[in-house]
This record gives C-alpha cells, sequence and structure tokens, in this order.
C-alpha cells in the first residue's frame, strides 16, 4: 500500500510538459508512480480534475525568527509554497553569541519590519553556531523544506558587534573570522551567502545595517570563503550596485548572483532602467556567469502609519529619528524645518530609494477619526490639490490630528502591467521577493505565487499554466540547486499544490494579533486552494493547517553545484 494517491487530477508537473489528467501516488515522502494507480493509499483525495502542480518554490523569505515560534510558517504553507529559502539579505539570526543577540535582532525589528517585543519573547535560544541552529530546524519540523544562507550582516555583528555598522573596513583578524563562519555555514549546509548594499536598509536608531558598509572586497573575500568553486549561490540585495561591478565576483567565483533591487523593478518615471539590467543580466548569463533578477509579480506596496514609516527612512530626514517613539516623534513632525528637509529628500531622491517623492501613490488607507473619513481611499495629491496644500503637510497634519495611527498605502515600484510583464518574462528574471516573513507591520505578499497564477495567468495571459507553474517551482529550484523539488515526476519528492484555476488567488490583507506577546501582523488567506502537500504530508486541507506533531518538511543541506547550469543556459 502506498501513503497517498491522489486521482483523476489534472497534473502540470513544473518541467513545461502539456498538461494531463491522471493519478498520483507518493511513498516514502517521494511519488512513486504516475498514471492509472490501481494500488490503495493509506490516504486517497478525489482531485475531480482539478489541477495538481509541484509546490511553490519561494526563494526570497525571512522565516529565521518565526520559525523557532511557528513550525507552520504562516502563512506561506497556506499560500501554496512548500519550499522557502530563509536568511534572504544576509539578515538572519545566526551566528548567535549572546552578547550579540539583542542587537542583531534590535536591527531585523526595523530593518524587516518585525515586531520587537515579538521577536523578544518569541525567540528560543537554543542555538548559537550554523550547526546549531541547523539542528534545532530539524528538531522542531516545519511545515515547509527550508533552505538557509548565511547572512553577511548578521555575520559581520557576531564578530564586530556595534561596530559593525560603524566601522567600513574590518581588521584582518576580524575578516578571517568572518571567513571562517561563513567556510562553516557552508560545511554545515547553507545553501550560499546573503548579503545587501541596499540604501533603505538601516537598522536600530537609524544605523547602517553592516554589510551595506563593508567594501566589495569583504563581499569578495566572503565569496571566496564559500569553498570549491561553483558551489553556492549568492543573494544579495544589491542597491545601486551594477551588473557590471557583479559580473567579474560572479566569473571569479563560479557562483550566481541573485540580485534584489528597486533599481530592477518597473518604474514607469524611467521605464527603460529595468529592462536593461535585466539585458545586462542576460549577457553575463550568455558570458557563462549566472546572473539573475529577484522581480516581485506585485506591487511594490507597503501600508504604514508615521508611528513606522519605513517606505521613507532612506531619506536623509529621517535618520536620527528612526527610532523614537510616537511622543518623540510628534514634536518633530510639527517642527517647519524638518518638514522643509524631508520635502526636499522627497524632490530629489536617488535611485534604489523606494519613495520617489511621487506623493500621487500615497493613499489614505484608514483614518481613525469620523471627520476624518472623507480622505479614505484618497491620494494624498488628490488631497492636497483640492485643498490648496502640500501634500506632505496633508499626511503629517493628518497623523498628528490621529495620533499617528492613519493607515497609509504606498504603491511605489513595479506598478504597470505591462512594464512589469516584460521584466517576468525575461530570461534573467526569477519570480521572487516575497519577503514573507517580514514586513509584517506594513504588508503580506507571501501570496506571491497564487497572485501569479490569477493576475498573470488566468486574467492577463501572459503566461499560460504551463509555464507560469514551471516558472514558480523548478525554474528557482534549479536555478539554486534544490534537488528533486518543483517537479512532478517519479522519484522527486511529493511536494504538491492542488488548485483550482479558475478560482485561485489570495485575499484581501487583513490584520491579526496572533505573534508572541500578542502583536500585530498581516496576512492573506488562498482562495481556490483544495490541498498542500510537503513530503506527501498534508499540510494545509484549504480552510486550515493539518495538524502535526512534527512537520513534515526537510532540512535541505545538499544542492547541485551551480557552474554547470550556467554554462549549459550560455551554451543555449
Amino acid at each position: 500500500m502506498v501513503d497517498l494517491v491522489i486521482r483523476g487530477a489534472t497534473i502540470v508537473d513544473g518541467l513545461g510538459h502539456e498538461p494531463k489528467r491522471a493519478d498520483l501516488a507518493v511513498k516514502d515522502g517521494r511519488i512513486a508512480a504516475i498514471g492509472e494507480i490501481k494500488d490503495k493509499g493509506a490516504e486517497t483525495v478525489d482531485a475531480g480534475g482539478l489541477v495538481l502542480s509541484p509546490g511553490i518554490v519561494d526563494v526570497h523569505t525571512h522565516y529565521d525568527a518565526q520559525v523557532t515560534w511557528d513550525a507552520t510558517l504562516s502563512p506561506s504553507p497556506s499560500l501554496g509554497v512548500t519550499t522557502a529559502v530563509i536568511g534572504n539579505c544576509g539578515f538572519g539570526i545566526v551566528p548567535a553569541p549572546p552578547a550579540a543577540r539583542d542587537l542583531v535582532i534590535r536591527n531585523l525589528s526595523v530593518v524587516e519590519g518585525m515586531d520587537l517585543d515579538a521577536l523578544r519573547t518569541g525567540i528560543a535560544w537554543d542555538f548559537e553556531s550554523f550547526a546549531d541552529y541547523m539542528g534545532m530546524l530539524r528538531r522542531r519540523g516545519a511545515y515547509a523544506n527550508l533552505a538557509v544562507l548565511a547572512g553577511h550582516s548578521t555575520i559581520r555583528t557576531a564578530v564586530m558587534g556595534e561596530s559593525a555598522s560603524q566601522r567600513a573596513d574590518a581588521t584582518p583578524e576580524e575578516l578571517a573570522k568572518m571567513k571562517a563562519l561563513v567556510a562553516d555555514a557552508m560545511a554545515h549546509g547553507a545553501i550560499g551567502l546573503g548579503a545587501s548594499y541596499s540604501l533603505n536598509h538601516s537598522g536600530f536608531g537609524g544605523v547602517p545595517m553592516p554589510s551595506t558598509i563593508a567594501p566589495m572586497s569583504e563581499l569578495d573575500a566572503l565569496v571566496g570563503a564559500m569553498g570549491p568553486r561553483g558551489r553556492g549561490v549568492i543573494a544579495i540585495a544589491s542597491g545601486v550596485k551594477t551588473p557590471q561591478e557583479l559580473e567579474p565576483m560572479a566569473a571569479k567565483h563560479g557562483r550566481p548572483f541573485f540580485q534584489g533591487t528597486g533599481m530592477a523593478m518597473y518604474n514607469e518615471q524611467e521605464p527603460q532602467r529595468a529592462i536593461k539590467i535585466f539585458d545586462d543580466c542576460a549577457a553575463a548569463i550568455r558570458r557563462g556567469n549566472g546572473l539573475y533578477v529577484q522581480i516581485p509579480c506585485q506591487p511594490l506596496s507597503f501600508d504604514f502609519t508615521m508611528a513606522n514609516a519605513y517606505p521613507f527612512y532612506s531619506h536623509s530626514a529621517f535618520d536620527p529619528i528612526k527610532a523614537y517613539s510616537p511622543e518623540q516623534l510628534k514634536p518633530v513632525y510639527r517642527d517647519a524645518s524638518w518638514r522643509a528637509k524631508f520635502r526636499e529628500n522627497a524632490k530629489n531622491p536617488r535611485p534604489g530609494m523606494i519613495f520617489q517623492g511621487n506623493w500621487d501613490r500615497v493613499m489614505v488607507a484608514v483614518a481613525q477619526k469620523p471627520a476624518n473619513a472623507k480622505y479614505v481611499n484618497r491620494y494624498l495629491h488628490e488631497i492636497a490639490a483640492a485643498e490648496h496644500r502640500d501634500p506632505l503637510d496633508v499626511m503629517l497634519d493628518l497623523s498628528l490630528d490621529e495620533n499617528l495611527e492613519t493607515a497609509f498605502l504606498g504603491r511605489f515600484l513595479n506598478v504597470g502591467d505591462d512594464g512589469v510583464a516584460k521584466l517576468l518574462k525575461h530570461e534573467a528574471g526569477v519570480v521572487a521577493l516575497s519577503d514573507a516573513g517580514a514586513h509584517l507591520i506594513y504588508m503580506c505578499d507571501a501570496g506571491f505565487g497564487l497572485h501569479f497564477l490569477a493576475r498573470w495567468v488566468r486574467e492577463r495571459g501572459d503566461f499560460d499554466i504551463v509555464e507560469g507553474i514551471r516558472r514558480l517551482t523548478s525554474h528557482p529550484a534549479d536555478l539554486y540547486g534544490i534537488q528533486n523539488r518543483g517537479r512532478i515526476a517519479v522519484g522527486a519528492q511529493a511536494d504538491l499544490l492542488l488548485f483550482d484555476p479558475a478560482t485561485v488567488g489570495v485575499s484581501p490583507a487583513e490584520r491579526v494579533a496572533d505573534l508572541p506577546g500578542g502583536g500585530r501582523r498581516t496576512i492573506r488567506r488562498p482562495t481556490g486552494v483544495h490541498g498542500v502537500f510537503c513530503n506527501g504530508v498534508r499540510t494545509f486541507d484549504g480552510k486550515g493547517y493539518a495538524t502535526h506533531a512534527k512537520g513534515p518538511g526537510h532540512v535541505l543541506d545538499r544542492f547541485n553545484a551551480s557552474q554547470g547550469r550556467h554554462s549549459a543556459m550560455a551554451a543555449q
């Protein structure tokens, strides 16, 4: 008897083959047979023609802390994700020497929009080294497979303490220690190295995140410490670093770089900028050097209050006040000279910043006072024009009137479907950047895969269902060297998503108060999902999470070498 039989599914295998109606059997976590299955299963699911695809592979998440208190990795498995890469941007929580722990999570709370009290309450520090952390993940068992990036900023903090954000140049002894920690992480199963040079990445009190001030020579040394040529990936929030700056390092070490940056998101103010970055990366790929762009399939949107004004933090007016309490912020926001400084910042944004001075993209989402309900669902530039005021004054005056609790929604980048579609289809693009597990105060893009199937496959038709599913499954898995995932084939791991293509999608965002200590976060729920299976074990039934003493996800620690993949692509 097999463990699971799914009967009568329309199988879309993630490998680009045409859909076919068939049964599927699972034994010991792997796909045992595809076709007409006569064996009985310990569990049988009647698919009734629903689409059965591989589970979604999310290569850009931030569940490093949440997994220590929430094995379900909510909400990602409910949204079809069966494999997640954590530690992105270099902002993990390991290595974790006791003296550095609170500094690491203070910075994490700001740069990734996390509830600091929840981090302090929820993380059980039963690990210190990378090996300890991987052991903790294996003991807990998550509801999705996990691959872990070593983190440049976290490693720098473990070695240099607070000076990691203050001093650009490490001493030779400090650099040697950092290299040893990278080598140790790779020896214990890291998928690669995460790093950031983003202008938008600031930590607690406005300090720069450590890796953002490190010279490129330090990153080069750490990439070189990863082991044999071709082993591991580099996931980098590249900021204003160009493909021309990154390609020599990719060529030198034979490792692919996966960039996430606002510079490579569609911006109708500079519509050619992003596509040029993609084209430059494609040229590098043809030269045999792996250079890719993580591209979101949703607008880069943030909901925020002026008590937590993350989208503006890369502007210098906010440098001294990022860690202020609401009571400390109020007199600053009233101050005419501070307003003048921010107004000047907004008129002169630098490339790569989230907010480009485009007040026509900032909407009032929730007003606290009935008298202000007239502003809801209106953009600041519209309100300002009607009232003959400046949009910045509208935002600040309204916020001060409501104790800094007015909620705003900013849609800053990746807006404009036709422009975004060209990037999503591009050979150098990887559909990613969900940021799942992070920015919980502001947004939840963990359902990026279901949104992709709804918007880009069903509604717009930019992709047919075969190519759409491939882009969410085997494409990222193969580029990252993740073995036997992202595909429906005999012998592959049974990571599966059962859904109705006519109704699949995500719900509007909603707020729940379920973080440790009662903190609030933003989540989305799936539509059209009928089942999610990780290694053949059901994690979500379309309505709720299955209950397991230990989650069925595997801790991934062995990966295909990267060099051959890029050479093969270059030859095509």
